[in-house]
């Protein structure tokens, strides 16, 4: 089993995308503790399909709150000793519609659950981490994150502020043998879509008729997502750190393959282009 006797925090562990890499977790021997702010959801717990040699433990927490994310450490540490993984799934939509219309505090607090949250989360765990030379953190990233989502800037903007915080902190941990990475999972049928089609015109036009077409063809499954971060989170992308990984447009598996090649590059990296990149004299 790829991750036998593993302890993982994932938080968003118990619906959509989160609870599909909390099935694929314990399937592969995973320790878990689910997190979710929303206590009715650990329901969805109870049908994880669990083996002789894997427990599953919830924790109701903010993520964006400092003392909810310390109390959540503490929680994993009483009960399983340690932490090897941690998955940042916890996240929301946040205000759809233009930027002089939608709700400044709901801005705030969509900045707050997705970046700053997940900020929290890897400071919280990163120092075990440290001490033990080895872990791995899977954030994700999303719509928005590496281009332009018009009506959703508090969204696109946090999770392009993953992006950095992905690239950033897995260069302050390199010498600790620590990979943190995040996904790009592309278009999944989650409750964050019946919320963009719940917002109607604020959507916009092209967003809207593109959710309509995602929602009637069926989208990315949740399980697919879960198989990359599985990856992430194995001994199989050893070595892979500071990347963002499209589910949909990388080669992911082949990477082990062409690992050195990667890591001397800034393939899977947010950058800027240049004038030169695109062939322009000045």
């Amino acid at each position: 089993m790829l991750l036998d006797g593993k302890v993982a925090i994932i938080t968003g562990g118990s619906l959509g995308i989160g609870l599909a890499i909390s099935k694929a977790f314990v399937k592969e021997g995973s320790n878990l503790v689910v997190a979710s702010n929303d206590k009715s959801e650990f329901e969805n717990t109870r049908a994880l399909p669990l083996i002789s040699t894997t427990r599953v433990e919830t924790f109701q927490a903010d993520v964006s709150q400092l003392e909810d994310v310390k109390r959540m450490l503490d929680f994993t540490l009483d009960k399983f000793g340690t932490v090897d993984i941690l998955v940042n799934c916890a996240g929301i939509y946040g205000p759809i519609g233009l930027i002089t219309e939608i709700d400044v505090k709901h801005w705030l607090a969509t900045i707050n659950i997705n970046l700053y949250g997940t900020f929290l989360c890897m400071r919280a765990v990163l120092p075990i981490m440290m001490k033990k030379n080895k872990g791995k953190i899977v954030n994700m990233s999303g719509g928005g994150g590496a281009s332009p989502l018009p009506r959703f800037s508090a969204y696109g903007t946090s999770k392009a502020g993953v992006i950095r915080l992905t690239e950033t902190i897995a260069n302050e941990v390199k010498d600790y043998k620590i990979d943190i990475n995040a996904i790009a999972p592309g278009a999944v049928n989650t409750r964050l879509l019946d919320q963009a089609l719940a917002a109607g015109d604020a959507a916009g036009e092209d967003f809207k008729a593109k959710v309509i077409k995602q929602k009637q063809e069926g989208g990315v499954p949740p399980d697919k997502v879960a198989e990359l971060a599985l990856f992430l989170a194995s001994a199989k992308s050893d070595g892979l750190s500071g990347r963002l990984v499209s589910l949909l447009w990388d080669k992911w598996k082949d990477s082990p393959k062409r690992l050195a090649e990667i890591m001397a590059s800034d393939v899977y990296t947010m950058r800027r282009i240049t004038p030169e990149d695109r062939g322009y004299k000045w």
